[in-house]
């Protein structure tokens, strides 16, 4: 009541009035948010505490390797084109921050894709994919997925369990998977860890990754070395072909092609994909807080 009186005593100046209200609003909407995303990562948590748990029923300890290729705080950006219109934009971000779950230490790496310009006119991309890793195996324990293409939407979440070694993936489904299992982000992540020093032409690394209830064996060839020149300059390149089916997406097997710098960082520089339909492609436009020096040319 003393509030209200001294109000109307005052006579405020009303613009002064409205806009201390969308402040007040904007506060509260903030704080819900905040709250609301809050449960979300307890619910994220709890389901990986669950997975982690388990490990008292079982005498297998998992794997422990050390990255050097990635830390915390980084940021990759990339700029997408169909044949000659730039189509979209795609974020990969390790968050600043490590979480502390039953004793373990997880990366949150979140991967984002989304169309601009005249392609967001047609056919709007809104992409979300989270992968929550283990630092010290380089193993996923949560999958997230969340499609929003032309209007089509569906999500995913994948619990990921080393010890019983299966993948829940919701609704009382789960399946059975082999030891270092990766999801489809963690596979990116724990690949660029590998040892690429003695590598020769016409070598195959592998990795198996859960996606669509399958496990689907990644392989990728090495084709060589070269120099390529992008938005952000020269750099020295490490070229491989991902292995992929023929006859539906892509017409011929090296019609996938990936470039990746040539030093301990191992990130993708470019990707180029001739697909039925046309061509794809992928560059960087700026790489942030990186874990160490990299191959760009002077």
């Amino acid at each position: 009541m003393a509030c209200a009186l001294s109000i109307t005593n005052t006579n405020p100046n009303r613009k002064e009035m409205k806009i201390k209200n969308i402040a007040i609003k904007s506060a509260a909407l903030i704080g819900v948010v905040a709250i609301c995303s809050a449960g979300y990562m307890s619910e994220r948590t709890s389901a990986i505490t669950e997975s982690i748990n388990s490990k008292e029923q079982f005498n297998q300890p998992l794997p422990n390797k050390t990255n050097i290729a990635f830390k915390e705080g980084e940021v990759l950006t990339y700029r997408l084109h169909y044949g000659a219109l730039n189509a979209g934009q795609a974020v990969l971000e390790v968050k600043p921050d490590l979480i502390d779950v039953s004793g373990r230490k997880v990366y949150h790496i979140v991967g984002s894709g989304f169309t601009t310009g005249s392609a967001d006119w047609f056919y709007k991309v809104r992409d979300r994919y989270e992968t929550y890793l283990d630092k010290d195996a380089l193993l996923p324990w949560l999958f997230v997925r969340r499609v929003d293409e032309g209007g089509v939407k569906f999500s995913q979440d994948y619990a990921f369990n080393h010890y019983t070694k299966k993948v829940d993936i919701g609704n009382g489904e789960k399946f059975d998977v082999p030891n270092g299992i990766q999801d489809m982000v963690s596979a990116f992540y724990s690949a660029r860890n590998l040892d690429l020093s003695n590598a020769k032409e016409g070598d195959i690394f592998t990795l198996n990754c859960f996606l669509d209830k399958e496990i689907w064996p990644l392989k990728i060839k090495f084709i060589g070395r070269e120099e390529i020149k992008t938005d952000i300059g020269k750099f020295n390149t490490l070229l491989f072909r991902p292995i992929v089916q023929k006859g539906r997406v892509f017409k011929k097997e090296e019609d996938l092609n990936v470039w990746i710098s040539d030093d301990k960082n191992h990130i993708i520089l470019r990707a180029q994909a001739n697909i039925i339909i046309g061509s794809i492609k992928m560059d960087i436009q700026k790489m942030q807080n990186l874990a160490n020096e990299t191959s760009q040319l002077n």
